[in-house]
């Protein structure tokens, strides 16, 4: 999915169903979070982590999805930034395990749901200032006042 907004250029890619646990996900999704692309692969890359894998796959895919946007054409992908990862809970997968004296334990294989957001980066506005007005700095000296005499201080 792909959309703009304003003028910032988005691009979305996600997996689902991914079977890590999302707090283990959350660990790696945290090292890349706001990072550069370029740099967010190499980073997974070198990750001795089994998430790192599925994460550096979706984070290839948002970057592909926004180098397909027709507006996208002069971008550089080495600019591109990670906007948002967001790693979410899916479905658990129940299963039992035989314990002694025939009682049976409750094991939840957790699955995730990860969500990566890529942005171009900003155009950077300058505002110029308006020909003729100039902002001066007001030099004002003022002397510290007294507090004026009241009548109950001058009655005494």
């Amino acid at each position: 999915m792909t959309a703009v907004k304003g003028k910032l250029l988005l691009s979305k890619a996600s997996a689902k169903y991914v079977r890590i646990t999302p707090r283990k996900m959350r660990l790696v999704a945290d090292l890349v979070r706001g990072k550069k692309v370029n740099e967010a692969v190499n980073m997974l890359g070198f990750t001795h982590k089994r998430s790192a894998g599925p994460i550096e796959k979706v984070v290839r895919s948002a970057l592909a999805n926004l180098l397909q946007q027709d507006a996208a054409a002069k971008l550089d992908p080495a600019d591109a930034i990670i906007q948002e990862i967001r790693v979410d809970e899916g479905p658990m997968l129940k299963r039992w395990r035989p314990r002694a004296m025939g009682r049976a334990y409750h094991i939840q294989k957790k699955t995730s749901h990860l969500t990566v957001v890529v942005s171009a980066p900003e155009p950077v506005a300058v505002a110029k200032p308006k020909p003729g007005k100039t902002a001066k700095p007001k030099a004002t000296a003022t002397a510290p006042t007294k507090p004026a005499a009241t009548e109950e201080s001058t009655s005494k």
